[in-house]
Protein backbone atom coordinates (compact mmCIF):
# COMPACT_ATOMS: atom_id res chain seq x y z
CA UNK A 1 0.00 0.00 0.00
CA UNK A 2 1.19 3.53 -0.79
CA UNK A 3 2.47 5.09 2.49
CA UNK A 4 0.44 8.26 1.92
CA UNK A 5 -2.76 6.26 1.36
CA UNK A 6 -2.00 4.12 4.41
CA UNK A 7 -1.50 7.17 6.62
CA UNK A 8 -4.68 8.78 5.20
CA UNK A 9 -6.78 5.65 5.91
CA UNK A 10 -5.50 5.40 9.47
CA UNK A 11 -6.25 9.09 10.09
CA UNK A 12 -9.73 8.79 8.54
CA UNK A 13 -10.56 5.73 10.62
CA UNK A 14 -9.26 7.51 13.79
CA UNK A 15 -11.43 10.56 13.04
CA UNK A 16 -14.52 8.39 12.57
CA UNK A 17 -13.88 6.47 15.79
CA UNK A 18 -13.43 9.68 17.74
CA UNK A 19 -16.51 11.26 16.17
CA UNK A 20 -19.00 8.42 16.50
CA UNK A 21 -17.44 5.91 18.88
CA UNK A 22 -16.86 2.19 18.26
CA UNK A 23 -17.04 0.45 14.89
CA UNK A 24 -20.80 -0.10 15.22
CA UNK A 25 -21.24 3.64 15.37
CA UNK A 26 -19.05 4.09 12.28
CA UNK A 27 -21.20 1.60 10.39
CA UNK A 28 -24.37 3.38 11.48
CA UNK A 29 -22.97 6.67 10.25
CA UNK A 30 -21.96 5.20 6.90
CA UNK A 31 -25.31 3.46 6.50
CA UNK A 32 -27.08 6.73 7.24
CA UNK A 33 -24.99 8.47 4.58
CA UNK A 34 -25.72 5.67 2.09
CA UNK A 35 -29.44 5.86 2.85
CA UNK A 36 -29.48 9.61 2.28
CA UNK A 37 -27.87 9.16 -1.14
CA UNK A 38 -30.28 6.32 -2.02
CA UNK A 39 -33.20 8.61 -1.20
CA UNK A 40 -31.78 11.39 -3.37
CA UNK A 41 -31.08 9.07 -6.29
CA UNK A 42 -34.50 7.43 -6.19
CA UNK A 43 -36.36 10.72 -5.91
CA UNK A 44 -34.27 12.75 -8.32
CA UNK A 45 -36.43 11.93 -11.39
CA UNK A 46 -33.34 11.39 -13.50
CA UNK A 47 -31.76 14.80 -12.85
CA UNK A 48 -28.51 13.56 -11.29
CA UNK A 49 -26.81 12.03 -14.30
CA UNK A 50 -23.44 13.66 -13.76
CA UNK A 51 -22.19 11.37 -10.96
CA UNK A 52 -23.15 8.27 -12.99
CA UNK A 53 -21.64 8.95 -16.39
CA UNK A 54 -21.11 5.63 -18.22
CA UNK A 55 -23.85 3.78 -16.36
CA UNK A 56 -26.42 2.96 -19.05
CA UNK A 57 -29.20 1.39 -17.00
CA UNK A 58 -30.52 2.11 -13.56
CA UNK A 59 -33.59 1.38 -11.46
CA UNK A 60 -35.73 -0.19 -14.21
CA UNK A 61 -37.64 -2.42 -11.80
CA UNK A 62 -40.81 -0.77 -10.50
CA UNK A 63 -40.49 -2.30 -7.03
CA UNK A 64 -37.14 -0.64 -6.30
CA UNK A 65 -38.81 2.47 -4.90
CA UNK A 66 -41.34 0.43 -2.89
CA UNK A 67 -38.54 -1.63 -1.36
CA UNK A 68 -36.49 1.31 -0.16
CA UNK A 69 -39.45 3.35 1.01
CA UNK A 70 -40.46 0.46 3.25
CA UNK A 71 -36.88 0.39 4.62
CA UNK A 72 -36.78 4.19 5.09
CA UNK A 73 -34.00 4.10 2.47
CA UNK A 74 -31.63 2.01 4.59
CA UNK A 75 -29.15 0.04 2.45
CA UNK A 76 -29.94 -3.62 1.79
CA UNK A 77 -26.61 -5.13 0.81
CA UNK A 78 -23.98 -3.19 2.75
CA UNK A 79 -23.03 -2.95 6.39
CA UNK A 80 -21.09 0.26 6.76
CA UNK A 81 -18.42 0.09 4.08
CA UNK A 82 -18.48 -3.71 3.83
CA UNK A 83 -20.58 -5.89 1.53
CA UNK A 84 -22.79 -8.48 3.16
CA UNK A 85 -22.18 -12.15 2.15
CA UNK A 86 -25.60 -12.20 0.43
CA UNK A 87 -24.32 -9.65 -2.10
CA UNK A 88 -21.51 -11.93 -3.20
CA UNK A 89 -23.88 -14.89 -3.31
CA UNK A 90 -26.16 -12.89 -5.61
CA UNK A 91 -23.23 -12.09 -7.90
CA UNK A 92 -22.45 -15.81 -8.18
CA UNK A 93 -26.05 -16.49 -9.21
CA UNK A 94 -25.83 -13.74 -11.83
CA UNK A 95 -22.69 -15.32 -13.24
CA UNK A 96 -24.56 -18.62 -13.53
CA UNK A 97 -27.57 -17.09 -15.31
CA UNK A 98 -26.35 -18.48 -18.63
CA UNK A 99 -26.97 -21.99 -17.34
CA UNK A 100 -30.69 -21.16 -17.45
CA UNK A 101 -30.63 -19.48 -20.85
CA UNK A 102 -30.53 -16.02 -19.24
CA UNK A 103 -28.01 -13.22 -19.79
CA UNK A 104 -26.08 -11.90 -16.80
CA UNK A 105 -25.85 -8.43 -18.30
CA UNK A 106 -29.65 -8.13 -18.08
CA UNK A 107 -28.99 -7.95 -14.34
CA UNK A 108 -26.23 -5.29 -14.42
CA UNK A 109 -23.55 -7.95 -13.93
CA UNK A 110 -20.79 -6.01 -15.71
CA UNK A 111 -21.58 -2.82 -13.80
CA UNK A 112 -21.81 -4.68 -10.50
CA UNK A 113 -18.52 -6.49 -10.95
CA UNK A 114 -16.81 -3.18 -11.74
CA UNK A 115 -18.24 -1.54 -8.61
CA UNK A 116 -17.36 -4.51 -6.44
CA UNK A 117 -13.77 -4.50 -7.68
CA UNK A 118 -13.52 -0.87 -6.59
CA UNK A 119 -15.27 -1.71 -3.31
CA UNK A 120 -12.81 -4.54 -2.61
CA UNK A 121 -9.84 -2.35 -3.46
CA UNK A 122 -11.01 0.34 -1.04
CA UNK A 123 -11.69 -2.28 1.65
CA UNK A 124 -8.15 -3.63 1.38
CA UNK A 125 -7.00 -0.12 2.24
CA UNK A 126 -9.53 0.23 5.07
CA UNK A 127 -11.33 2.96 3.18
CA UNK A 128 -15.06 3.29 2.47
CA UNK A 129 -16.46 4.02 -0.98
CA UNK A 130 -18.03 7.42 -1.40
CA UNK A 131 -21.67 7.57 -0.21
CA UNK A 132 -22.82 8.02 -3.81
CA UNK A 133 -21.03 4.87 -5.02
CA UNK A 134 -22.22 2.88 -2.01
CA UNK A 135 -25.79 3.95 -2.82
CA UNK A 136 -25.47 3.02 -6.48
CA UNK A 137 -23.95 -0.37 -5.62
CA UNK A 138 -26.80 -1.11 -3.20
CA UNK A 139 -29.45 -0.05 -5.71
CA UNK A 140 -27.85 -2.08 -8.50
CA UNK A 141 -27.79 -5.19 -6.32
CA UNK A 142 -31.46 -4.75 -5.42
CA UNK A 143 -32.41 -4.22 -9.03
CA UNK A 144 -30.41 -7.29 -10.06
CA UNK A 145 -32.17 -9.46 -7.47
CA UNK A 146 -35.66 -8.21 -8.30
CA UNK A 147 -35.13 -8.50 -12.06
CA UNK A 148 -33.60 -11.97 -11.88
CA UNK A 149 -36.37 -13.11 -9.53
CA UNK A 150 -39.03 -11.69 -11.85
CA UNK A 151 -37.55 -13.55 -14.83
CA UNK A 152 -37.39 -16.79 -12.86
CA UNK A 153 -41.01 -16.54 -11.73
CA UNK A 154 -42.73 -14.99 -14.77
CA UNK A 155 -40.24 -15.25 -17.61
CA UNK A 156 -38.44 -12.52 -19.51
CA UNK A 157 -41.23 -12.02 -22.06
CA UNK A 158 -44.97 -11.60 -21.58
CA UNK A 159 -46.40 -14.48 -23.68
CA UNK A 160 -49.70 -12.66 -24.15
CA UNK A 161 -47.82 -9.96 -26.06
CA UNK A 162 -45.52 -12.18 -28.11
CA UNK A 163 -48.28 -14.68 -29.08
CA UNK A 164 -51.87 -13.64 -29.78
CA UNK A 165 -53.29 -17.05 -28.87
CA UNK A 166 -51.15 -17.98 -25.85
CA UNK A 167 -52.97 -17.92 -22.52
CA UNK A 168 -50.57 -18.99 -19.76
CA UNK A 169 -51.32 -19.29 -16.03
CA UNK A 170 -48.05 -17.86 -14.80
CA UNK A 171 -46.63 -17.99 -11.30
CA UNK A 172 -46.56 -14.95 -9.03
CA UNK A 173 -44.51 -13.98 -5.99
CA UNK A 174 -44.17 -10.95 -3.69
CA UNK A 175 -40.54 -10.20 -4.53
CA UNK A 176 -40.16 -7.30 -2.08
CA UNK A 177 -41.16 -9.59 0.78
CA UNK A 178 -38.77 -12.22 -0.52
CA UNK A 179 -35.91 -9.76 -0.57
CA UNK A 180 -36.75 -8.65 2.95
CA UNK A 181 -36.69 -12.33 3.94
CA UNK A 182 -33.27 -12.69 2.32
CA UNK A 183 -31.97 -9.68 4.25
CA UNK A 184 -33.35 -11.07 7.49
CA UNK A 185 -32.21 -14.69 7.08
CA UNK A 186 -29.31 -14.57 4.64
CA UNK A 187 -30.83 -17.50 2.68
CA UNK A 188 -30.44 -15.96 -0.77
CA UNK A 189 -29.27 -19.15 -2.50
CA UNK A 190 -32.27 -21.09 -1.18
CA UNK A 191 -34.71 -18.34 -2.17
CA UNK A 192 -33.39 -18.02 -5.73
CA UNK A 193 -33.31 -21.78 -6.24
CA UNK A 194 -36.90 -22.03 -5.00
CA UNK A 195 -37.99 -19.44 -7.58
CA UNK A 196 -36.96 -21.65 -10.48
CA UNK A 197 -39.69 -23.67 -12.24
CA UNK A 198 -40.19 -26.74 -10.01
CA UNK A 199 -40.67 -29.16 -12.91
CA UNK A 200 -38.33 -32.01 -13.77
CA UNK A 201 -38.66 -31.07 -17.44
CA UNK A 202 -37.05 -27.72 -16.70
CA UNK A 203 -34.16 -29.22 -14.75
CA UNK A 204 -33.52 -31.76 -17.51
CA UNK A 205 -33.33 -29.05 -20.17
CA UNK A 206 -30.94 -27.02 -18.00
CA UNK A 207 -28.66 -30.07 -17.74
CA UNK A 208 -28.87 -30.60 -21.51
CA UNK A 209 -28.00 -26.97 -22.18
CA UNK A 210 -24.92 -27.38 -20.00
CA UNK A 211 -23.85 -30.43 -22.03
CA UNK A 212 -24.37 -28.59 -25.32
CA UNK A 213 -22.46 -25.55 -24.06
CA UNK A 214 -19.51 -27.84 -23.28
CA UNK A 215 -19.60 -29.40 -26.76
CA UNK A 216 -19.89 -25.95 -28.35
CA UNK A 217 -16.89 -24.70 -26.35
CA UNK A 218 -14.86 -27.60 -27.76
CA UNK A 219 -15.73 -26.68 -31.33
CA UNK A 220 -19.26 -28.02 -31.82
CA UNK A 221 -20.05 -30.92 -34.12
CA UNK A 222 -18.98 -31.58 -37.70
CA UNK A 223 -21.01 -30.73 -40.78
CA UNK A 224 -22.03 -33.60 -43.05
CA UNK A 225 -21.19 -32.72 -46.68
CA UNK A 226 -23.98 -32.93 -49.28
CA UNK A 227 -24.32 -36.03 -51.40
CA UNK A 228 -26.61 -38.93 -52.26
CA UNK A 229 -28.78 -40.50 -49.57
CA UNK A 230 -26.89 -42.87 -47.28
CA UNK A 231 -28.41 -46.33 -46.85
CA UNK A 232 -27.40 -49.37 -44.85
CA UNK A 233 -24.32 -50.95 -46.41
CA UNK A 234 -23.25 -47.89 -48.42
CA UNK A 235 -19.56 -47.02 -48.54
CA UNK A 236 -19.03 -43.27 -48.28
CA UNK A 237 -16.31 -41.12 -46.71
CA UNK A 238 -19.07 -38.99 -45.11
CA UNK A 239 -19.76 -41.88 -42.72
CA UNK A 240 -16.75 -40.76 -40.63
CA UNK A 241 -18.26 -37.30 -40.05
CA UNK A 242 -21.66 -38.87 -39.44
CA UNK A 243 -20.27 -41.14 -36.72
CA UNK A 244 -18.41 -38.28 -35.05
CA UNK A 245 -21.59 -36.20 -34.97
CA UNK A 246 -23.75 -39.04 -33.65
CA UNK A 247 -21.24 -39.67 -30.86
CA UNK A 248 -21.39 -35.99 -29.85
CA UNK A 249 -25.21 -36.04 -29.86
CA UNK A 250 -25.22 -39.17 -27.66
CA UNK A 251 -26.87 -41.40 -30.26
CA UNK A 252 -23.78 -43.52 -30.91
CA UNK A 253 -21.36 -45.08 -28.46
CA UNK A 254 -17.64 -44.94 -29.03
CA UNK A 255 -15.69 -47.92 -30.30
CA UNK A 256 -17.40 -48.29 -33.70
CA UNK A 257 -15.57 -49.52 -36.83
CA UNK A 258 -13.21 -47.09 -38.55
CA UNK A 259 -14.18 -48.10 -42.09
CA UNK A 260 -16.40 -45.73 -44.15
CA UNK A 261 -19.18 -48.32 -44.28
CA UNK A 262 -22.67 -47.37 -43.20
CA UNK A 263 -22.91 -50.34 -40.85
CA UNK A 264 -25.69 -51.66 -38.60
CA UNK A 265 -24.47 -49.81 -35.49
CA UNK A 266 -24.33 -46.42 -37.21
CA UNK A 267 -27.63 -47.14 -38.96
CA UNK A 268 -29.30 -47.88 -35.61
CA UNK A 269 -27.81 -44.71 -34.09
CA UNK A 270 -29.16 -42.71 -37.01
CA UNK A 271 -32.64 -44.08 -36.33
CA UNK A 272 -32.31 -42.86 -32.73
CA UNK A 273 -31.36 -39.43 -34.03
CA UNK A 274 -34.38 -39.40 -36.35
CA UNK A 275 -36.76 -40.38 -33.57
CA UNK A 276 -35.44 -37.58 -31.37
CA UNK A 277 -35.99 -35.05 -34.16
CA UNK A 278 -39.46 -36.14 -35.22
CA UNK A 279 -38.27 -37.63 -38.52
CA UNK A 280 -39.25 -40.90 -40.18
CA UNK A 281 -36.97 -43.41 -38.41
CA UNK A 282 -35.88 -45.45 -41.43
CA UNK A 283 -32.16 -44.91 -40.88
CA UNK A 284 -31.76 -43.39 -44.34
CA UNK A 285 -29.75 -40.16 -44.36
CA UNK A 286 -31.90 -38.36 -46.93
CA UNK A 287 -32.43 -34.61 -47.48
CA UNK A 288 -34.58 -34.02 -44.37
CA UNK A 289 -32.28 -36.02 -42.08
CA UNK A 290 -29.21 -34.31 -43.55
CA UNK A 291 -30.80 -30.93 -42.89
CA UNK A 292 -31.46 -31.88 -39.24
CA UNK A 293 -27.93 -33.24 -38.82
CA UNK A 294 -26.43 -29.99 -40.08
CA UNK A 295 -28.31 -27.68 -37.72
CA UNK A 296 -25.45 -25.93 -35.84
CA UNK A 297 -25.16 -26.70 -32.15
CA UNK A 298 -25.57 -22.98 -31.40
CA UNK A 299 -29.02 -23.07 -32.99
CA UNK A 300 -29.98 -26.11 -30.90
CA UNK A 301 -28.76 -24.32 -27.79
CA UNK A 302 -30.95 -21.37 -28.65
CA UNK A 303 -33.88 -23.71 -29.18
CA UNK A 304 -33.30 -25.09 -25.68
CA UNK A 305 -33.10 -21.55 -24.24
CA UNK A 306 -36.42 -20.61 -25.85
CA UNK A 307 -38.11 -23.65 -24.33
CA UNK A 308 -36.59 -22.87 -20.92
CA UNK A 309 -38.33 -19.50 -21.21
CA UNK A 310 -41.62 -21.30 -21.89
CA UNK A 311 -41.12 -23.36 -18.73
CA UNK A 312 -40.93 -20.09 -16.80
CA UNK A 313 -44.44 -19.30 -18.08
CA UNK A 314 -45.87 -22.53 -16.74
CA UNK A 315 -48.00 -22.88 -13.57
CA UNK A 316 -46.35 -24.32 -10.50
CA UNK A 317 -48.45 -27.49 -10.62
CA UNK A 318 -50.04 -29.25 -13.59
CA UNK A 319 -51.96 -31.67 -11.40
CA UNK A 320 -50.90 -35.14 -10.26
CA UNK A 321 -53.20 -36.53 -12.94
CA UNK A 322 -53.61 -34.51 -16.13
CA UNK A 323 -53.75 -34.50 -19.91
CA UNK A 324 -51.08 -32.65 -21.84
CA UNK A 325 -50.83 -32.05 -25.57
CA UNK A 326 -47.60 -30.95 -27.22
CA UNK A 327 -48.79 -29.24 -30.38
CA UNK A 328 -45.29 -29.22 -31.92
CA UNK A 329 -44.96 -32.99 -31.37
CA UNK A 330 -48.54 -33.88 -32.42
CA UNK A 331 -48.87 -35.98 -29.28
CA UNK A 332 -51.30 -36.30 -26.37
CA UNK A 333 -50.18 -37.85 -23.08
CA UNK A 334 -52.12 -38.70 -19.95
CA UNK A 335 -49.80 -38.15 -16.99
CA UNK A 336 -49.98 -39.66 -13.52
CA UNK A 337 -47.40 -38.53 -10.97
CA UNK A 338 -45.12 -37.33 -13.78
CA UNK A 339 -45.28 -40.61 -15.73
CA UNK A 340 -47.17 -41.00 -19.03
CA UNK A 341 -49.78 -43.76 -18.77
CA UNK A 342 -51.31 -43.17 -22.21
CA UNK A 343 -49.80 -41.66 -25.37
CA UNK A 344 -51.89 -40.91 -28.45
CA UNK A 345 -51.01 -39.21 -31.75
CA UNK A 346 -53.06 -36.12 -32.53
CA UNK A 347 -53.77 -33.76 -35.42
CA UNK A 348 -53.55 -30.04 -34.65
CA UNK A 349 -54.39 -26.79 -36.42
CA UNK A 350 -52.73 -25.57 -39.57
CA UNK A 351 -50.22 -22.73 -39.45
CA UNK A 352 -53.04 -20.45 -40.62
CA UNK A 353 -55.50 -21.72 -37.99
CA UNK A 354 -53.18 -22.46 -35.12
CA UNK A 355 -54.25 -24.48 -32.10
CA UNK A 356 -54.08 -21.99 -29.19
CA UNK A 357 -52.07 -22.58 -26.02
CA UNK A 358 -53.98 -22.65 -22.75
CA UNK A 359 -55.06 -24.79 -19.79
CA UNK A 360 -58.53 -25.93 -18.78
CA UNK A 361 -60.34 -29.03 -17.42
CA UNK A 362 -62.10 -31.79 -19.33
CA UNK A 363 -65.51 -32.06 -17.67
CA UNK A 364 -67.65 -34.18 -20.00
CA UNK A 365 -67.72 -36.27 -23.18
CA UNK A 366 -70.28 -35.84 -25.93
CA UNK A 367 -71.05 -38.88 -28.06
CA UNK A 368 -72.56 -38.68 -31.57
CA UNK A 369 -71.89 -34.94 -31.56
CA UNK A 370 -73.29 -32.31 -33.84
CA UNK A 371 -70.75 -30.13 -35.59
CA UNK A 372 -71.60 -26.44 -35.39
CA UNK A 373 -69.62 -24.67 -38.10
CA UNK A 374 -67.41 -21.91 -36.63
CA UNK A 375 -67.67 -18.40 -38.16
CA UNK A 376 -64.28 -18.52 -39.87
CA UNK A 377 -64.98 -21.85 -41.57
CA UNK A 378 -68.48 -20.68 -42.46
CA UNK A 379 -67.13 -17.57 -44.16
CA UNK A 380 -64.07 -19.08 -45.86
CA UNK A 381 -65.13 -22.65 -46.66
CA UNK A 382 -68.83 -23.45 -46.41
CA UNK A 383 -70.70 -20.36 -47.54
CA UNK A 384 -69.01 -20.16 -50.98
CA UNK A 385 -69.97 -23.80 -51.61
CA UNK A 386 -73.56 -23.22 -50.48
CA UNK A 387 -73.85 -20.12 -52.67
CA UNK A 388 -72.60 -22.09 -55.67
CA UNK A 389 -74.91 -25.06 -55.01
CA UNK A 390 -77.66 -24.91 -52.33
CA UNK A 391 -78.09 -28.70 -52.61
CA UNK A 392 -74.66 -28.91 -50.95
CA UNK A 393 -76.43 -28.61 -47.59
CA UNK A 394 -78.51 -31.77 -48.01
CA UNK A 395 -75.73 -33.78 -49.64
CA UNK A 396 -73.33 -33.00 -46.81
CA UNK A 397 -75.88 -33.49 -43.98
CA UNK A 398 -76.02 -29.84 -42.93
CA UNK A 399 -79.01 -28.04 -41.45
CA UNK A 400 -79.64 -24.34 -41.03
CA UNK A 401 -81.18 -23.64 -37.62
CA UNK A 402 -82.80 -20.46 -36.37
CA UNK A 403 -83.45 -19.72 -32.71
CA UNK A 404 -87.13 -19.24 -31.90
CA UNK A 405 -87.68 -18.63 -28.22
CA UNK A 406 -85.40 -21.06 -26.42
CA UNK A 407 -85.25 -23.63 -29.22
CA UNK A 408 -83.28 -24.02 -32.39
CA UNK A 409 -85.63 -24.84 -35.27
CA UNK A 410 -84.52 -26.18 -38.67
CA UNK A 411 -85.14 -23.82 -41.60
CA UNK A 412 -86.00 -24.95 -45.13
CA UNK A 413 -82.94 -23.93 -47.22
CA UNK A 414 -85.24 -23.39 -50.20
CA UNK A 415 -86.93 -20.49 -48.40
CA UNK A 416 -83.63 -18.61 -48.01
CA UNK A 417 -82.56 -16.02 -50.59
CA UNK A 418 -78.93 -17.09 -50.73
CA UNK A 419 -77.88 -14.30 -53.10
CA UNK A 420 -77.80 -11.77 -50.28
CA UNK A 421 -76.41 -14.00 -47.52
CA UNK A 422 -73.02 -13.27 -45.97
CA UNK A 423 -71.25 -14.77 -42.97
CA UNK A 424 -72.30 -11.72 -40.95
CA UNK A 425 -76.04 -11.95 -41.76
CA UNK A 426 -76.26 -15.75 -42.04
CA UNK A 427 -79.87 -16.67 -41.13
CA UNK A 428 -79.13 -18.77 -38.07
CA UNK A 429 -76.61 -21.48 -37.34
CA UNK A 430 -75.06 -24.04 -39.70
CA UNK A 431 -74.87 -27.49 -38.10
CA UNK A 432 -73.89 -30.93 -39.38
CA UNK A 433 -75.79 -34.00 -38.21
CA UNK A 434 -74.05 -36.89 -36.36
CA UNK A 435 -72.79 -39.75 -38.50
CA UNK A 436 -69.74 -41.19 -40.27
CA UNK A 437 -69.52 -38.03 -42.39
CA UNK A 438 -69.17 -35.79 -39.35
CA UNK A 439 -65.59 -34.40 -38.96
CA UNK A 440 -65.93 -34.72 -35.16
CA UNK A 441 -66.38 -38.47 -35.51
CA UNK A 442 -68.14 -40.31 -32.71
CA UNK A 443 -67.05 -38.33 -29.63
CA UNK A 444 -65.66 -35.03 -28.48
CA UNK A 445 -63.95 -34.27 -25.19
CA UNK A 446 -65.12 -30.95 -23.81
CA UNK A 447 -63.29 -28.40 -21.68
CA UNK A 448 -64.51 -24.79 -21.26
CA UNK A 449 -62.40 -22.21 -23.06
CA UNK A 450 -62.76 -18.99 -24.98
CA UNK A 451 -61.26 -20.42 -28.16
CA UNK A 452 -64.02 -22.95 -28.93
CA UNK A 453 -61.35 -25.67 -29.05
CA UNK A 454 -61.79 -29.27 -27.92
CA UNK A 455 -60.50 -32.80 -28.49
CA UNK A 456 -62.44 -35.05 -30.80
CA UNK A 457 -62.57 -38.15 -32.99
CA UNK A 458 -62.25 -37.76 -36.77
CA UNK A 459 -63.57 -39.31 -39.95
CA UNK A 460 -60.19 -38.77 -41.68
CA UNK A 461 -58.06 -41.38 -39.95
CA UNK A 462 -55.66 -41.71 -42.86
CA UNK A 463 -54.07 -38.38 -41.84
CA UNK A 464 -52.53 -40.01 -38.76
CA UNK A 465 -50.07 -41.81 -41.03
CA UNK A 466 -48.41 -38.46 -41.77
CA UNK A 467 -45.33 -37.44 -39.82
CA UNK A 468 -46.32 -33.77 -39.64
CA UNK A 469 -49.99 -33.53 -38.66
CA UNK A 470 -51.20 -29.93 -38.82
CA UNK A 471 -54.46 -30.23 -40.77
CA UNK A 472 -57.28 -29.11 -38.46
CA UNK A 473 -58.98 -25.74 -38.05
CA UNK A 474 -57.69 -25.37 -34.48
CA UNK A 475 -59.33 -28.26 -32.62
CA UNK A 476 -57.34 -31.39 -31.79
CA UNK A 477 -58.17 -34.74 -33.38
CA UNK A 478 -57.25 -37.89 -31.43
CA UNK A 479 -56.21 -41.07 -33.22
CA UNK A 480 -57.64 -43.52 -30.68
CA UNK A 481 -60.53 -41.76 -28.94
CA UNK A 482 -61.73 -45.09 -27.52
CA UNK A 483 -58.55 -45.36 -25.43
CA UNK A 484 -58.91 -41.82 -24.08
CA UNK A 485 -62.62 -42.30 -23.37
CA UNK A 486 -61.89 -45.59 -21.61
CA UNK A 487 -59.37 -43.86 -19.34
CA UNK A 488 -61.57 -40.85 -18.57
CA UNK A 489 -64.72 -42.90 -17.97
CA UNK A 490 -62.88 -45.52 -15.92
CA UNK A 491 -64.25 -48.48 -17.89
CA UNK A 492 -62.64 -51.44 -19.62
CA UNK A 493 -62.06 -51.37 -23.37
CA UNK A 494 -64.33 -54.40 -23.80
CA UNK A 495 -67.06 -52.79 -21.70
CA UNK A 496 -70.53 -53.04 -23.17
CA UNK A 497 -71.20 -49.49 -21.95
CA UNK A 498 -68.29 -48.11 -23.99
CA UNK A 499 -69.44 -49.94 -27.12
CA UNK A 500 -72.96 -48.59 -26.71
CA UNK A 501 -71.73 -45.03 -26.27
CA UNK A 502 -69.62 -45.15 -29.42
CA UNK A 503 -72.50 -46.72 -31.38
CA UNK A 504 -74.97 -43.95 -30.58
CA UNK A 505 -76.61 -42.00 -33.40
CA UNK A 506 -78.12 -39.22 -31.29
CA UNK A 507 -76.06 -36.78 -29.20
CA UNK A 508 -75.64 -37.49 -25.49
CA UNK A 509 -73.37 -36.12 -22.79
CA UNK A 510 -71.53 -38.10 -20.12
CA UNK A 511 -69.96 -36.24 -17.20
CA UNK A 512 -66.56 -37.31 -15.82
CA UNK A 513 -64.44 -36.47 -12.84
CA UNK A 514 -62.78 -33.25 -14.09
CA UNK A 515 -59.19 -33.60 -15.19
CA UNK A 516 -56.79 -30.75 -16.05
CA UNK A 517 -55.78 -30.45 -19.68
CA UNK A 518 -52.76 -28.42 -20.79
CA UNK A 519 -52.22 -27.54 -24.45
CA UNK A 520 -48.55 -26.66 -24.78
CA UNK A 521 -45.88 -25.97 -27.40
CA UNK A 522 -42.47 -27.56 -26.87
CA UNK A 523 -39.85 -27.72 -29.63
CA UNK A 524 -37.19 -29.06 -27.25
CA UNK A 525 -37.63 -31.36 -24.25
CA UNK A 526 -36.02 -34.34 -22.56
CA UNK A 527 -37.86 -37.63 -22.94
CA UNK A 528 -38.33 -40.44 -20.47
CA UNK A 529 -35.13 -42.08 -21.74
CA UNK A 530 -33.11 -39.01 -20.75
CA UNK A 531 -32.48 -37.99 -24.38
CA UNK A 532 -33.24 -34.51 -25.66
CA UNK A 533 -35.85 -34.21 -28.40
CA UNK A 534 -36.20 -31.45 -30.98
CA UNK A 535 -39.10 -30.64 -33.28
CA UNK A 536 -39.54 -28.22 -36.18
CA UNK A 537 -41.12 -24.89 -35.29
CA UNK A 538 -44.37 -25.61 -37.18
CA UNK A 539 -46.10 -22.40 -36.02
CA UNK A 540 -42.95 -20.20 -36.05
CA UNK A 541 -43.47 -19.60 -32.32
CA UNK A 542 -39.74 -20.00 -31.67
CA UNK A 543 -39.12 -17.28 -34.23
CA UNK A 544 -41.70 -15.02 -32.56
CA UNK A 545 -40.22 -15.62 -29.11
CA UNK A 546 -36.64 -15.07 -30.27
CA UNK A 547 -37.71 -11.73 -31.73
CA UNK A 548 -39.69 -10.78 -28.62
CA UNK A 549 -36.68 -11.42 -26.38
CA UNK A 550 -34.76 -8.77 -28.30
CA UNK A 551 -37.59 -6.22 -28.23
CA UNK A 552 -38.04 -4.25 -24.97
CA UNK A 553 -41.78 -3.71 -25.52
CA UNK A 554 -42.44 -7.44 -25.14
CA UNK A 555 -40.45 -7.91 -21.96
CA UNK A 556 -42.11 -8.45 -18.59
CA UNK A 557 -40.38 -5.56 -16.84
CA UNK A 558 -41.50 -3.09 -19.49
CA UNK A 559 -45.09 -4.12 -18.74
CA UNK A 560 -44.50 -3.72 -15.00
CA UNK A 561 -43.32 -0.17 -15.58
CA UNK A 562 -46.13 0.72 -17.98
CA UNK A 563 -48.61 1.27 -15.15
CA UNK A 564 -46.20 3.16 -12.93
CA UNK A 565 -44.38 6.48 -12.97
CA UNK A 566 -41.52 4.97 -14.98
CA UNK A 567 -39.78 8.30 -15.34
CA UNK A 568 -39.38 8.43 -11.59
CA UNK A 569 -36.60 5.88 -11.69
CA UNK A 570 -36.20 5.21 -15.40
CA UNK A 571 -32.51 6.16 -15.50
CA UNK A 572 -30.04 8.63 -14.18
Amino acid sequence: MCPVVKIFSIVLLWILLVAVGPLGGVNALLDRQTGERISVLLNSRGTLSAPLVGVARLFSHEQILELYQQREYRPVWTDGWLLKPEARSLIEHLREAGEHGLCGNDYLLAELEGLIRIQDDFSRHNLPLSPNNRAVLDLFLSQAFLTLATHMVEGQVDPALSHVDWNARRRKADLVKLLEYVVRTGRIATVLDDLLPPHEGYRQLVATLDEYQTVAALGGWPKIPPGPSLRLGDVDERVHALRNLLMLTGDLNEGVPAEPVYDDITHSAMKNFQLRHGLVDDGVVGPKSLLALNVPIEKRMRQIELNLERWRWMPKDFGARHVRINVADFLLEVMEQGVPVLSLPVIVGTKYRKTPIFSSRITYLEFAPYWTVPPTILREDKLPKIMADPSYLQRKHFKVLRKIGNEWIAVDPGEINWSGVTAENFPGMLRMEPGPWNPLGRVKFMFPNGFNVYLHDTNERYLFSRNVRSFSSGCIRVEKPEALAEYLLGVNSDSEKLSELFAQVSPSQVSIRPIPVHIQYWTAWVGGDGKVNFRPDVYLRDLDLDFALSEPRYRVLEQLKAGSDAGRWGGL
